[in-house]
C-alpha cells in the first residue's frame, strides 16, 4: 500500500478497480488539518484523464503491472494481433487501447506490452523507427533556407510532413511519439 507521500508522476496505482498512472501531482496543506494531494490520473485501459484528491490518511494500492516483449503480426478488424516473444502465445489488443501508436505499427515490429493482472492493456513502440516513403510529390531545388515541408505517405498508410528533398522510395527515420520526421536513412 502507498501513502500520499509515495504518489509521484509515473507511479502506477489501482483506483476504482482500474490501473491508472499519475501524470501530475500537487501537494497541499490545510491550516490545522492534514495534507492532501491533488492528482491527474491517466486510465491505462481507456486513456481517460481524470482528477482526484487523496487525503492524508488514504492508502492507495499500487497497480500490478508487468512488461513483456511481443512482435506485431497483423491487423484483424479493430484488433491488432501480437505474439509474445518468449511463450509464443498470440493475443489481440483493440485500437482504443493502442491509441495513436497504431498508425506506426509495422509487420514484424518488436514492441513492449504493458499488462494489468496478466491482461495486455497497451503497447509501447520504439521511439525511432525507419519507414519507407510510398508516395510524395517530387522535390525541387531552390529556397531551402526556410523549413518548408510537404506531405508524404509512409508504408503504414499514415501521412506525415517531410522536407522537400525527400522522394518516393526513400527510407526515413521518424519519431513515433508525434510522427515527426527526424532524418533520411542511407
Amino acid at each position: 500500500m502507498l501513502s500520499i507521500n509515495d504518489l509521484r508522476p509515473g507511479i502506477a496505482i489501482t483506483w476504482n478497480n482500474q490501473p491508472h498512472i499519475i501524470v501530475k501531482r500537487e501537494h497541499a496543506m490545510m491550516g490545522r488539518g492534514g495534507g492532501f494531494v491533488r492528482t491527474k490520473l491517466k486510465n491505462l485501459v481507456n486513456g481517460a484523464i481524470i482528477e482526484n484528491t487523496f487525503k492524508g490518511n488514504d492508502k492507495i494500492q499500487e497497480a500490478d503491472l508487468s512488461r513483456s516483449q511481443a512482435q506485431y503480426l497483423y491487423r484483424e478488424g479493430s484488433n491488432f494481433i501480437f505474439m509474445d516473444t518468449t511463450s509464443f502465445d498470440q493475443y489481440g489488443i483493440n485500437q482504443e487501447q493502442i491509441g495513436d501508436s497504431a498508425q506506426f505499427l509495422l509487420d514484424g515490429m518488436n514492441v513492449d506490452i504493458l499488462s494489468y493482472q496478466d491482461k495486455p492493456i497497451t503497447v509501447s513502440l520504439p521511439i525511432k523507427i525507419d519507414v519507407k516513403v510510398t508516395y510524395t510529390e517530387p522535390g525541387f531545388k531552390g529556397n531551402t533556407a526556410s523549413a518548408t515541408t510537404k506531405p508524404a505517405k509512409i508504408e503504414t498508410g499514415t501521412e506525415i510532413q517531410v522536407p522537400l528533398f525527400v522522394n518516393t522510395g526513400d527510407t526515413i527515420r521518424i519519431d513515433t511519439r508525434d510522427g515527426s520526421y527526424l532524418e533520411r536513412v542511407k
